[in-house]
């Protein structure tokens, strides 16, 4: 099942060129997440799909929509954008997801060529969450630095936790952990 999963991942990523803005890989101790991005920076809308591997059979789907634009935060240039990600997940003997909404911003600075700061937040109260899911939280920080114009690489902290139905009950961190990656641009 582990070969499978690696296939599908790496075929994912060879063929995202063709329909992609670009393409973000990211590891932490006992996770590996890929995610495409369809639109570039500059559009108006942000559609994307992730995958999450956690060590232990846990998989994470994330399906991504949202409106996007410029904007300043102080006199810093930012991408802000602002809709809801979906997520899909599957540990054996439970299962659930959730339709999260909220957003993200990225702050570029100007002092330093290349350097960028992302923060992104999407919550899903007990009304928008399914299957075993009685809420969804899902955080995800990072620095970035442009290596060349075409590719940064960065680091971070993400966290994806849920609340358990009945009969189950109880906190759930789904991914939980620094992490480290990079991002091509097409």
């Amino acid at each position: 099942m582990k070969v499978s999963r690696i296939s599908v991942m790496v075929l994912s990523l060879a063929a995202a060129p063709a329909f992609a803005g670009d393409v973000d890989l990211s590891l932490t101790d006992d996770s590996v997440k890929g995610q495409v991005n369809f639109l570039g920076n500059n559009d108006d809308l942000q559609m994307g799909a992730g995958y999450t591997y956690r060590e232990g059979g846990l998989d994470i789907l994330n399906l991504d929509f949202h409106a996007q634009g410029r904007t300043a935060i102080g006199n810093l240039p930012t991408t802000a954008g602002l809709g809801m990600r979906g997520f899909a997940w599957d540990a054996g003997a439970v299962d659930g997801g959730a339709i999260a909404l909220g957003g993200y911003a990225t702050l570029n600075i100007p002092r330093v060529p290349g350097l960028s700061f992302t923060g992104g937040l999407h919550y899903a109260p007990s009304i928008l969450s399914f299957g075993d899911s009685d809420d969804l939280t899902s955080l995800e920080l990072r620095g970035s630095y442009r290596v060349i114009r075409n590719a940064e690489v960065f680091a971070g902290y993400r966290y994806l936790n849920t609340e358990l139905d009945r009969p189950f009950r109880g906190d759930v961190d789904l991914d939980d952990g620094v992490m480290a990656g990079m991002k091509i641009y097409f």
